[in-house]
């Protein structure tokens, strides 16, 4: 089993930027971290969870992104640590949401807004207030 754990959530101003963080732990080394696609997703209240942002398996860094956050949101890893990062700059109150981290193997960033991740953390508040 392996276990998601964010952290780094908070209240911003718009405008402002967060960094959040997702480790993973359990029976996943750094060697296998690796071999695990990773993305972000959020859900504002009364919402579906939706795509953020997600970084490719393995040595590949490639990413993908949401519409909504392109060129605001940078989505890192580092595979040493098992952690999965998001930088979120110019903020606005609409990305006020839970943003939950999600894992699943070999899996490219293009296909981890396709696939039903196999792992999810227990997410974190993100609050944007005007």
């Amino acid at each position: 089993q392996v276990e998601l754990v964010e952290s780094g959530g908070g209240s911003v101003q718009a405008g402002g930027s967060l960094n959040i963080s997702c480790e993973a732990s359990g029976r996943i080394g750094s060697t296998y971290f690796r071999n695990y696609g990773m993305a972000w997703f959020r859900q504002a209240p009364g919402r579906e969870r939706d795509f953020v942002a997600s970084i490719s398996w393995g040595e590949n860094t490639d990413t993908n992104y949401a519409e909504s956050v392109k060129g605001r949101f940078t989505i890192s890893k580092d595979n040493a640590k098992k952690t999965v990062y998001l930088r979120m700059n110019g903020l606005k109150p609409e990305d006020t949401a839970v943003y939950f981290c999600a894992a699943t193997p070999m899996t490219s960033a293009q296909a981890m807004d396709k696939v039903t991740p196999t792992y999810w953390g227990q997410g974190t508040q993100v609050t944007v207030s005007s």
